[in-house]
């Protein structure tokens, strides 16, 4: 590069270093390939600042990214599974918010997949997000002044950035949004949404018992995969939203137990 330094006197990989820290703070955990965007350089560029920030204690290197050092205990759990399957939660994300209007309020799931569903909301306005998950309403405080947020209180699950508990179901049994958005831990064909957790299933069956309509948002490793507690079937469910539907086992379960809900799949593999 003819350029090498900025009129500040720093190079410009250090600046893009302390701009990756800079959103890191704000974020909690960054993408290489949203990064190689944002600075208009190469994804090895972006992995070789990471691995010098790491390398320097400032940062965790994960699967596809990064996470905050000084954040890292509360977004632990949740992390885990931030880098999995990224490319399709977010286009589950941008199809579900596609289903908001302006002016509605919409009450959504813990989760990743939740997670860009609310990211995916930044272009609209006057939107209200009720949610559970402390994540999703940190994601509005600090980057998304059109959307409001309203955070439910309960019992802390400690590790997992949420509230759940009777106080969480009492909150919810006096709301009626527009739509509810649930993600469950996963799918099992011929039975239906399930989680892992009871306190959480109750939770799940509160938001779809509230809202005028619900939609499901699912990637496709959730369909057939382990999951102990059933939240409820497909019957009641509006839409499920998903990548794609492997065998075509939703779409076989929404004939049959949900024949007016859609099917949306985002054509992501």
């Amino acid at each position: 590069m003819a350029h090498q330094e900025s009129q500040h006197g720093r190079s410009f990989g250090e600046e893009r270093r302390a701009a990756i820290m800079e959103l890191l703070d704000r974020e909690a955990s960054v993408q290489v390939a949203d990064l190689a965007a944002l600075f208009g350089v190469s994804r090895v560029t972006v992995r070789s600042d990471l691995d010098e920030l790491e390398a320097a204690g400032r940062l965790r290197r994960t699967h596809g990214g990064a996470v905050s050092l000084s954040r890292a205990l509360t977004v632990s759990i949740q992390d885990r599974r931030v880098n999995v399957n990224v490319e399709a939660k977010r286009a589950v994300g941008r199809a579900a918010a596609d289903m908001v209007a302006d002016g509605d309020s919409v009450l959504v799931d813990s989760g990743t997949t939740a997670l860009e569903l609310v990211r995916a909301l930044g272009g609209h306005s006057d939107v209200t997000v009720v949610t559970c998950d402390f994540t999703v309403a940190d994601l509005i405080d600090r980057s998304m002044p059109s959307v409001d947020a309203i955070l439910l209180g309960g019992e802390l699950r400690k590790g997992h950035r949420y509230t759940y508990g009777p106080m969480t179901e009492q909150a919810l049994a006096s709301l009626h949004p527009q739509i509810s958005f649930v993600c469950p831990t996963s799918y099992v064909p011929g039975r239906g949404l399930m989680t892992n957790y009871a306190p959480m299933a109750q939770i799940k069956r509160a938001m779809m018992a509230c809202a005028a309509q619900t939609v499901v948002l699912m990637d496709a490793t959730k369909v057939d995969a382990p999951g102990l507690l059933l939240v409820d079937t497909l019957v009641g469910v509006d839409a499920v939203v998903m990548d794609r539907d492997p065998d075509g086992l939703v779409a076989a379960d929404l004939a049959e137990q949900a024949p007016g809900a859609r099917l949306v799949l985002t054509g992501e593999v």
